[in-house]
């Protein structure tokens, strides 16, 4: 019996040590496949989350992981960053897709090839007619134009050309005492010659003197003939009109000569002197140059463009120039040096109204980039001459600048917008209290209307209007009398009418609605220390704007209509304040 035991524990045993030899095994070769697995897939699961995200410029937060709209404001997502280490403070990198979608081009300073060009301004112009060919027609006596024989501007008048007949009343009595001198001439010579002289002044000829003499009769009505020959450029009376002794009927020009005007900037005016020569082209005749000579340099500054005027004066006996054509001049400067100057595209530079910035590619391997500060000169067609602040093989963005600026803004780090550090920022314009004169405050309210008009224009995202009313918005600014004013008042109006001007002269929407981010810091304030408006002015906020800080504006409108981002983002805001 025990034996039975004996040997049933034993294959009990021996059943458990093959169990052990047959499955453990495999379930150890089992579970290391499956760890093995497991490491594979979460492998894998890591390769997905390096997979692009995507983001929104407008809403960093949103993170998809596919390309799509942002669920907030509808704009196209574009490429996350993936990580910036290494980078210095200010740097900032972008992803080879980023790069691509956004048609960012570099260029290497100094690498372009030496072409007749170089050291050249090119200025542009408009032809005008030459003043000192004008001349005006008038009327030798008082009457009524019984027949007007120019009618028309551009009409051509040759010498001699019967231009009007007139009615003169002071004509008819002066015919009829010559008719009676002449029965006296023998016995008082002195009357007769008298009469005669008198029609001499009326500019009767002798002619047409003897005829009323010789036919013993009156004649009512009496030519005026041209003196010169030109073309009409005013027709300055009608027919049926009365007109006094002297009064202008037409004005003609002679254009076998013509005045070409350009304006040159101020940091240009040491370029030119009279009597340089200057090459002239335009589109109407694209394969001829014309050479002229500059005969006048305006004296006086344009204080609204900031520009002189050059003018030279072309023979046009072909007819060529017609007053207001556009045309290019092109200058060898006075005292522009082609050694050791950098010209870099006129796209590279960004120019907030005080500084010229450009993004420089600082690693030649990776899409690195860094906002650096320059000192521009003259430019030369699509060219600027930058005298501070590159050297020679520098490599810098020249197309999608101002993605590349944008991009910055995201990150944080210093752009055209934030240059400044958030500690050194000013007290908001908003929060200042301010005192104007009430002459100050009238002249004030009528520039809010050109600048409502800007503001309209910045939600049509129409540049060229936004330039004319904020050109319109700085001259109704300067006309106002701010001597007696404070300090503060006076750095708030000159600061507005700076960024004003600096919107005037700038052909970038983005620019310009940067630009009015900080203009609205002046404007506000301003509106809101004035006692009354003309209307109800509504002071709004987008707290999308200015990277996501927020930015101000006025209107008139309740409504909603976003100057920062258009139709892109037409209704973001809100109405924070009104004033009336």
């Amino acid at each position: 019996m025990n034996k039975n035991i004996l040997y049933i524990a034993i294959a009990i045993i021996i059943g458990l040590g093959a169990g052990w030899l047959i499955f453990g095994n495999g379930s150890s070769d089992t579970m290391a496949n499956k760890d093995i697995s497991d490491m594979s897939d979460q492998h894998d699961h890591s390769g997905e989350s390096a997979d692009q995200m995507w983001t929104c410029s407008m809403h960093p937060q949103i993170m998809q992981p596919e390309a799509g709209d942002c669920p907030i404001c509808g704009m196209d997502l574009i490429p996350a960053e993936t990580g910036a280490e290494g980078l210095a403070a200010n740097e900032i990198k972008m992803t080879e897709n980023a790069m691509a979608l956004a048609n960012i081009q570099t260029t290497i300073v100094g690498n372009a090839e030496t072409s007749d060009d170089d050291g050249m301004i090119f200025l542009s112009g408009k032809i005008a007619a030459n003043e000192e060919n004008n001349t005006v027609q008038s009327s030798y006596f008082k009457g009524r134009i019984e027949q007007l024989n120019v009618n028309y501007e551009g009409q051509q008048v040759n010498r001699g050309q019967l231009l009007a007949t007139i009615y003169a009343p002071d004509l008819v009595a002066a015919q009829q005492e010559l008719i009676t001198a002449a029965s006296l001439k023998a016995s008082q010579p002195a009357l007769y010659k008298a009469v005669r002289n008198k029609l001499k002044n009326w500019k009767l000829s002798d002619t047409q003197i003897n005829a009323i003499e010789e036919s013993g009769s009156v004649r009512e009505n009496f030519p005026i003939y041209a003196t010169v020959s030109g073309t009409v450029s005013e027709v300055m009376a009608a027919q049926g009109d009365y007109v006094n002794q002297g009064q202008p009927i037409v004005k003609l020009s002679n254009l076998n000569s013509v005045w070409a005007e350009f304006d040159a900037y101020e940091n240009q005016i040491a370029q030119f002197s009279v009597g340089q020569k200057i090459n002239i082209t335009t589109n109407a005749y694209p394969n001829k140059e014309f050479e002229g000579t500059i005969s006048f340099i305006d004296p006086i500054l344009n204080n609204t463009t900031r520009t002189v005027t050059a003018r030279a004066t072309l023979q046009n006996r072909d007819n060529l120039f017609k007053p207001g054509m556009f045309v290019t001049g092109k200058v060898k400067g006075t005292t522009q040096t082609v050694e050791n100057t950098l010209t870099v595209p006129a796209s590279a530079v960004m120019w907030t109204g005080e500084r010229s910035l450009v993004y420089i590619k600082t690693n030649p391997d990776e899409p690195v980039f860094e906002m650096r500060e320059v000192t521009i000169g003259n430019r030369n067609d699509e060219n600027y001459v930058v005298t501070e602040g590159l050297q020679n093989g520098d490599e810098i963005v020249t197309n999608g600048t101002f993605t590349v600026d944008a991009a910055a803004q995201l990150q944080g780090k210093k752009s055209m917008m934030n240059q400044e550090k958030e500690d050194d920022a000013m007290m908001p314009m908003s929060e200042m209290e301010m005192e104007f004169s009430e002459n100050f405050q009238k002249q004030f309210k009528k520039a809010l209307k050109p600048y409502l008009q800007m503001k309209d224009a910045l939600v049509a995202s129409d540049a060229n209007q936004v330039s004319a009313f904020a050109k319109a918005t700085s001259t109704a600014l300067k006309s106002a009398d701010i001597k007696s004013l404070g300090s503060m008042e006076q750095s708030n109006i000159k600061k507005s009418i700076e960024i004003l001007d600096a919107i005037a002269a700038n052909d970038n929407l983005e620019n310009q609605r940067g630009h009015f981010v900080i203009l609205n810091e002046n404007m506000v304030s301003i509106a809101m220390s004035v006692n009354g408006t003309d209307e109800m002015l509504y002071v709004q906020k987008c707290p999308m704007a200015n990277n996501s800080k927020g930015a101000v504006w006025l209107s008139a409108e309740k409504d909603i209509r976003n100057p920062y981002f258009g139709d892109a983002m037409l209704t973001c805001g809100s109405v924070i304040d009104s004033i009336q």
